[in-house]
């Protein structure tokens, strides 16, 4: 197979697509050899945030961040260096609003069914506080967010009316539904009304 016969893809938030080769990641930065219109190639940086997803032309395996692929590929958890989502799976792509307590996301789910999340984007949750979808580090406990012990700001999940969240932030490998009936997504912060920005998710069901 000729390496150099395959194109990598960036698909930007903005709506651009910028083709090449998917170099690797470092500190929070995406390093793309990018095309250029006449011919020859261009080292990028971009940040990671600004990324909605990367489509890879071959599989290449277990890359760093191979996460926002719409392929077989997904970063696993645990000390697993990846983890292949299962194929034939539906998507559903939403964007999860930082000011809105819970977002419908439209997908119905069974107890004990398998999900997978692609999440991306930035929020800003107060006075100099903005966080991607894992939310606050070293976040500390605040007992009038949805899930008091996790990361302000992250990206949560509950099952119906139920009060009983659960966590996903930047995962990318399987997480168990609770329970059966509608999911609902949304940001775990305490008050919403001063929040910016969006998350976009991709939910794989």
């Amino acid at each position: 197979m000729s390496v150099a016969a395959s194109a990598d893809t960036l698909v930007l938030r903005d709506g651009r697509r910028v083709e090449g080769e998917l170099i690797g990641f470092r500190d929070g930065m995406i390093e793309f050899d990018g095309q250029r219109r006449f011919g020859g190639r261009e080292r990028l940086r971009i940040d990671r945030e600004d990324v909605l997803r990367i489509e890879l032309e071959d599989h290449r395996g277990a890359r760093e961040g191979a996460d926002r692929e719409r392929g077989d590929r997904d970063r696993g958890r645990g000390d697993a260096d990846d983890n292949q989502r299962p194929s034939g799976l539906r998507e559903r792509d939403t964007s999860v609003d930082s000011w809105v307590a819970w977002k419908d996301s439209g997908v119905e789910v069974r107890a004990g069914q398998t999900l997978y999340f692609s999440a991306t984007g930035r929020v800003r949750w107060g006075p100099g506080r903005q966080n991607g979808p894992s939310g606050e580090r070293n976040s500390p406990r605040n007992d009038g967010r949805p899930m008091p012990s996790r990361p302000a700001a992250a990206l949560i999940g509950r099952i119906g009316e139920s009060r009983d969240g659960f966590f996903i932030g930047d995962e990318t490998g399987p997480i168990r539904m609770p329970a059966s009936g509608r999911l609902f997504l949304g940001i775990n912060d305490d008050y919403l009304q001063d929040n910016t920005g969006s998350f976009s998710v991709t939910i794989f069901f």
